[in-house]
């Protein structure tokens, strides 16, 4: 069966993946097609619009539940700002939590340099959003269930 707390971890990891999925779609899949079938002005406002949409998600209810359930397991860890620093759940809480800060950060500056017209800052910015995003997953499955 089931336990409460592993059920708590698998939908953190489900979270994480959902939103790095939604990126590796939009990137991988939805950008190229928009490339090769739509006017630069067309796909500029399908990936802003798309954009904005996937930003709305991330912040209505990606955040809230990576949040939720990330001061659940930290709680139920017994995690304290001093055990952050420590090896084991501490240190890979804190590493994670540095990831998603930065993550956020990227994808910040990449809608701010789309909209600048900085395409080349802003595709380095997208990919450094969603390597990042990568690690968040990483860390997010490598967190200790007991």
């Amino acid at each position: 069966m089931l336990g409460l707390w592993s059920l708590v971890r698998f939908v953190h990891v489900v979270g994480a993946v959902v939103w790095l999925g939604g990126q590796l779609t939009l990137s991988a899949l939805v950008l190229p097609a928009a490339r090769r079938r739509l006017t630069r002005q067309d796909r500029a406002d399908l990936m802003r619009t798309l954009g904005m949409r996937f930003g709305i998600a991330t912040v209505v209810a990606l955040i809230p539940l990576q949040v939720a359930t990330g001061l659940a397991l930290a709680w139920h860890k017994g995690v304290t700002l001093a055990s952050l620093a420590q090896p084991g759940y501490g240190r890979t809480l804190a590493g994670k939590l540095v990831a998603f800060a930065l993550v956020m950060l990227a994808a910040g500056l990449h809608g701010w340099a789309n909209a600048a017209g900085r395409a080349t800052l802003a595709r380095a910015l997208a990919l450094a959003s969603l390597v990042g995003s990568f690690v968040v997953v990483l860390l997010a499955t490598a967190l200790p269930v007991s």
